[in-house]
């Protein structure tokens, strides 16, 4: 079984930055893909950013492109989303999730229904 755990959401002004973290633990921890998620009140889970992890690879939703960057660090099994110049439309709560086999189609990493596992999620909260 994979666990995945984030950190780092929190409350900041509009222009502020944030780091979400996800650290995964788990013996059969051996994943194709990472990705994150968020989901504000009402709103379905979309996509914001994923990686592979090998390789450079990676995919950002059109509305955080130029903000957010998504980064790994594969020695400590963990995953990164750097976000800038926030905007109170990026509040939700932010989710990561792995994927375990194969994607190699763009369009498939943005469904949240080709990801195995999620974590908890972390609430961010970005005030005008």
């Amino acid at each position: 079984q994979v666990q995945l755990v984030e950190s780092g959401g929190g409350w900041v002004q509009a222009g502020g930055s944030l780091r979400l973290s996800c650290a995964a633990s788990g013996r059969t921890f051996s994943p194709y893909a990472m990705g994150w998620f968020r989901q504000a009140p009402g709103r379905e889970r979309e996509f914001v950013a994923a990686t592979r992890w090998s390789g450079t690879i990676t995919y950002y939703a059109d509305s955080v492109k130029g903000r957010f960057t998504i980064s790994r660090d594969n020695a400590e099994n963990t995953v990164y989303l750097q976000m800038n110049s926030l905007k109170p439309e990026d509040t939700a709560v932010y989710y990561c999730a792995s994927r375990k086999s194969i994607m190699t189609v763009r369009s498939r990493y943005y469904d949240p229904n080709n990801y195995d596992y999620w974590g908890q999620g972390t609430q961010v909260t970005v005030s005008s």
